[in-house]
C-alpha cells in the first residue's frame, strides 16, 4: 500500500506533486520521492521520512521541469531503509523513472530473467526495482531512437504477459512523456484526471481521486485492469488496453481501512461504502441481540467514523467521540514493527472518561488485524470506567496473508488466524465481539457505476485473484518475513547497546 502520481503540466510541477504527495500520506509513512524533468535532464530527491521531511525549501527550488512523478511508502517487513525509496531509475533505454504500489507474487522468478536473460543489475531487494528493469527491457525491445506510444503500450502488454500480482505504475520516459498502468486484475487503485489552465490542459495520475480534487483536477476515470494511460510531454494523452484477458478484482480492503472517504474507486464512493458498513453492522446486531443494551456508539478514530455514525444512527443509539487523536503519530497499523505499533497506540489516542463511565459502550473499529490496537483501546475504555465493552469490526476477521503489497504476511501474527470470534473477544478483552459477514461488506461495496462481480478478498477467504498462490508460496514469504523481523530485531538491540555504552 504506497501512494503513487504522475503529473504532466505547463509550468513547474514541483509544488503540485509535493501536494498530491501530501494528500496521499494516509497511504504510506516510511519515505517519500519525487523525480522531475527539464530538457531531457532529471532531478530527483528521495529520503525515508514524511513529506514535509524530505522535501525542504532547498530540494523543492532544485526539482525544476513540468513533468515527474512520485511515491509515498508504507514499508513491508525489511524494506524500511532509504535505499529502498522510490522513485527508482535506470538510464537504459532513454531514461525511465519509476514508483509502484503493490507486490509482485514472482519477483524471484523476474530477478533470475534480468540478469540471466535481460543483462540487468538490480540493486536493492525491492519489487519495484525489478518491475522497472522489465519495463526498461521491453520498451528496449523496439530498438528506436525516440519511442512512440505503440511502443510504449507494447511494452507494457509484455510487462503484463510477464508479471504477476497487484501493481499500478507510473512512469517517466524522460523527454517523452509520463505512463500509467495497472495489473490486468486491477488489484491496486489508479486514476487519471485533467484540468484547463490558461497555457492549455494538464493531467495528472494518481493512486486516489482525492489527489486530483484537492489540485483541482477533474476526475475521468480509474484505468481499467490491464490498461495504460500515455501522456506525452506536449500534452496528447493516449489510453490502451494492454491484457489479454483483464477482469476487474479491486482490493476490498481499499474501502475498508487504505483509502481516505472522500476518495472513489471504480466508480465507487469509499466514504459511502462505509456508510453502508455500518447499516449492515447494525441490522447484524439487530439480529443476533434484539435487546442489546448498547448505551453508547464510539469509533476508534479515525477510519471507523463513518461507519459507526450509520451504525449509531440505525440501531437509534448515541453517538459520541470517546477517544481524542494525537494528530502527530502516524497510522499504526504502517508502521514498520510490531514494538512501534504497541508503543505508539497510547500515544495516539486518550479517553474522554465523561463518555465513558458507567456506560456499556459499543467501540466499532474498521478491522482487526493483529488486535493489538484494540486490546489496548479496550483496556483504556474499561480504566475509563465503561460498564461493559463491546466491540465491532466493519471488516470481516482477516485469517490470511495478504500478498498483493499489504503488510500481512504472516498469519501467526493475525490473531483470527485459527480462532473462533469468541476465542478473539477473550484475547482482546471485550465483553462481545461482532465481526461484519464477508457477503455483507461486499454487498456494501458494490453498487457504484461500475459493475464489480468480484473482489480482491483474499485475507478474509484465502482465496487469491492471481492463481498462483499455493501453501509453498505463503510458507516461503512468512518465513522470509521472519528472518527480515529477527535481522532488524537484533540490529535494534546492537544500536541500543551501542548508545547505552556510548551514554556510560
Amino acid at each position: 500500500m504506497c501512494g503513487i502520481v504522475g503529473i504532466v503540466g505547463k509550468s513547474n510541477i514541483n509544488q503540485a506533486l509535493y501536494d498530491a504527495l501530501t494528500v496521499l500520506q494516509h497511504r504510506g509513512q516510511d519515505a517519500a520521492g519525487m523525480v522531475t524533468s527539464k530538457n531531457g535532464r532529471l532531478f530527483l530527491r528521495k529520503d525515508n521520512g514524511l513529506v514535509r521531511d524530505v522535501f525542504r525549501t532547498r530540494h523543492m527550488k532544485e526539482l525544476i521541469g513540468n513533468v515527474g512523478i512520485g511515491h509515498i511508502r508504507y514499508p513491508t517487513a525489511g524494506s524500511s531503509s532509504s535505499a529502498e525509496a522510490q522513485p527508482f531509475y535506470v538510464n537504459s533505454p532513454y531514461g525511465i523513472t519509476l514508483a509502484h504500489n503493490g507486490n509482485l507474487t514472482n519477483v524471484e522468478q523476474l530477478a533470475k530473467e534480468i540478469y540471466q536473460s535481460d543483462l540487468r543489475h538490480v540493486n536493492t531487494n525491492s519489487d519495484s526495482e525489478v518491475l522497472l528493469n522489465v519495463f526498461a527491457h521491453e520498451l528496449s525491445v523496439c530498438g528506436k531512437l525516440q519511442p512512440g506510444k505503440e511502443d510504449v503500450f507494447a511494452a507494457v502488454s509484455r510487462v503484463h504477459q510477464r508479471c504477476r500480482g497487484g501493481y499500478a505504475v507510473v512512469s517517466m520516459i524522460t523527454g517523452y512523456g509520463v505512463l500509467g498502468f495497472r495489473d490486468p486484475n486491477g488489484i491496486r487503485p489508479i486514476v487519471f484526471g485533467q484540468r484547463h489552465t490558461d497555457d492549455g490542459v494538464e493531467y495528472m495520475i494518481a493512486s486516489e481521486s482525492v489527489a486530483l480534487d484537492v489540485l483541482g483536477f477533474t476526475l475521468i476515470r480509474d484505468l481499467a485492469p490491464g490498461e495504460a494511460v500515455y501522456i506525452t510531454e506536449d500534452g496528447q494523452l493516449h489510453t490502451r488496453q494492454c491484457a489479454a484477458n483483464p477482469v476487474l478484482n479491486p482490493c476490498i480492503f481499499e474501502h475498508v481501512y487504505l483509502a481516505r472517504p472522500d476518495s472513489i474507486i471504480d466508480g465507487v464512493s469509499v466514504y459511502k461504502a462505509r456508510l453502508r458498513m455500518g447499516e449492515k453492522l447494525a441490522d447484524k446486531i439487530l439480529r443476533e441481540r434484539p435487546d442489546h443494551d448498547i448505551d453508547v456508539v464510539i469509533p476508534i478514530p479515525d477510519t471507523s467514523r463513518t461507519s459507526a455514525l450509520e451504525l449509531a444512527n440505525r440501531l437509534g443509539v448515541k453517538y459520541r467521540e470517546g477517544f481524542v487523536k494525537n494528530r502527530y503519530i502516524g497510522r499504526t497499523f504502517i508502521m514498520p514493527g510490531q514494538a512501534e505499533r504497541k508503543k505508539s497506540v497510547r500515544q495516539k489516542l486518550n479517553a474522554i472518561e465523561l463518555e465513558f463511565r458507567g456506560k456499556n459502550v459499543m467501540l466499532v473499529d474498521d478491522s482487526i488485524v493483529r488486535g493489538t490496537t484494540c486490546k489496548q483501546i479496550i483496556q483504556m475504555a474499561r480504566e475509563a470506567g465503561a460498564k461493559n465493552v463491546y466491540f465491532c469490526s466493519a471488516a470481516p476477521a482477516v485469517r490470511y496473508q495478504n500478498v498483493y503489497g499489504i503488510d500481512m504476511p504472516s498469519v501467526h501474527e493475525l490473531i483470527a488466524h485459527n480462532r473462533s470470534t469468541e476465542e478473539v473477544a477473550q484475547l482482546i478483552g471485550a465483553d462481545w465481539l461482532l465481526y461484519q459477514d464477508l457477503e455483507d461488506l461486499v454487498e456494501s461495496v458494490q453498487g457504484g457505476k461500475i459493475q464489480i462481480d468480484q473482489f480482491d478478498c483474499a485475507v478474509f477467504n484465502g482465496e487469491y485473484v492471481t492463481g498462483d498462490i499455493d501453501a509453498e508460496y505463503l510458507q516461503r514469504i512468512e518465513n522470509e518475513r521472519n528472518d527480515l523481523s529477527l535481522i532488524a530485531e537484533q540490529v535494534s538491540q546492537a544500536t541500543i547497546g551501542l548508545h547505552n555504552s556510548e551514554a556510560d
